[in-house]
């Protein structure tokens, strides 16, 4: 757009406003210095006093000016620390159909707010690898002059939470605040003191464990790859809440960590007492290697075994028979990540957050079995 033909009407205060606050983010002005008077604004946008005051007024209600009495209005310190770039570093962002929605959409959010995002790729099966990536990423945001950024913790690394601390703690010698995404960096029911926006996984494990009973279920295995995610261990205590609610006896075999595809692994959770009758996955891929290894043992699912994962990505409704499984709401988790970040930057001396979003659970073929069958 044409900074010197905004066009009038209602939207001219906002297309001022846009314009004046990608330049402030972007260095434009001189934090020492007065900001352009509303005679001048008036001037270059060829609009009205009372059209300059709305967008002026909008922008410090956004925290990036303020008025001094007596001297005029001046960059805030909130505008003084920021560039107008935000950081972001995943663990999976390649191929991740999960990671992909999400970084867009914070993108796109980031940007109507004023701000580019970085990011770039930390993927690598070498955990080694994908660990320094991690802090390379971190040194690069640094040099670039972020105003933030987003972290999904690395996962199913040994001392994972120890790596991502490092990157974060380094960030925070610079003074650049984190908002984490998915999980946090500790186990729960300890809360670290960053931001989080996350799923309720609480009430994710106990919706998914409740269909299952209400499907037939007696005895259900929580299955889940080692060392896995914080968020697994949350699924798993409301699973368990939801299986002792039902009047079921809990067992530490209740719980299962390891291979999906080791078929003698598997074959053995099915000798000895509390056989089970169905599996609650961490995730949608957990799930599908599952269903394949029971195949190869002879169990059809759903009629000798019910089975549910968490994510809703393609596999799940393409898997023979399609999984039942709970839908990640990616534009709601960006949207929600983008709205703390700014609320941070605004204010670094808010508590820390935990942000829960609810999910929704997708009914497919792999829960099929009759009640009371």
């Amino acid at each position: 757009m044409n900074d010197t033909a905004v066009s009038s009407g209602n939207s001219a205060h906002a297309n001022i406003f846009t314009i004046l606050r990608k330049e402030i983010l972007r260095g434009k002005f001189e934090a020492s210095r007065k900001f352009p008077s509303e005679h001048q604004l008036m001037r270059r946008f060829r609009v009205s006093r009372s059209t300059v005051r709305l967008a002026l007024e909008k922008l410090k209600q956004d925290g990036i000016l303020e008025t001094r009495n007596g001297s005029g209005t001046y960059l805030s310190p909130l505008a003084k620390r920021v560039t107008g770039l935000l950081g972001l570093i995943v663990p999976h962002i390649a191929g991740g159909e999960i990671a992909t929605p999400v970084c867009s959409e914070i993108s796109k959010v980031a940007s109507e707010a004023g701000y580019t995002l970085l990011f770039g790729n930390a993927s690598s099966e070498i955990d080694d690898v994908r660990a320094q990536r991690f802090m390379t990423l971190a040194w690069d945001y640094v040099s670039h002059g972020v105003a933030g950024v987003f972290i999904e913790p690395i996962e199913r690394v040994q001392n994972m939470s120890s790596v991502t601390m490092r990157v974060i703690s380094f960030l925070e010698d610079h003074h650049i605040p984190v908002i984490l995404l998915d999980r946090d960096i500790v186990p729960p029911p300890e809360r670290s003191r960053y931001d989080l926006v996350t799923l309720d996984n609480v009430q994710i494990g106990y919706r998914l464990a409740t269909h299952l009973i209400q499907r037939g279920a007696k005895s259900i295995c929580l299955f889940g790859m080692e060392n896995s995610a914080p968020t697994v261990t949350l699924r798993f205590q409301g699973a368990r809440e939801a299986i002792l609610d039902a009047g079921f006896a809990w067992r530490r075999s209740n719980i299962h960590y390891g291979d999906p595809d080791d078929i003698s692994a598997v074959q053995k959770l099915f000798t000895g007492r509390g056989r089970p009758d169905a599996f609650l996955c961490a995730n949608d891929i957990t799930a599908v290697s599952l269903m394949n290894t029971l195949r190869r043992l002879g169990k059809n699912v759903p009629g000798d075994i019910l089975i549910t994962g968490v994510d809703d990505v393609q596999v799940a409704a393409t898997s023979t028979p399609p999984l039942t499984t709970v839908h990640q709401p990616c534009k709601e988790i960006a949207r929600a990540a983008v709205a703390a970040m700014l609320q941070r930057l605004r204010d670094p001396s808010l508590p820390p957050r935990q942000i829960l979003l609810d999910a929704e659970l997708i009914v497919r073929a792999s829960t099929e079995r009759r009640i009371n069958s």
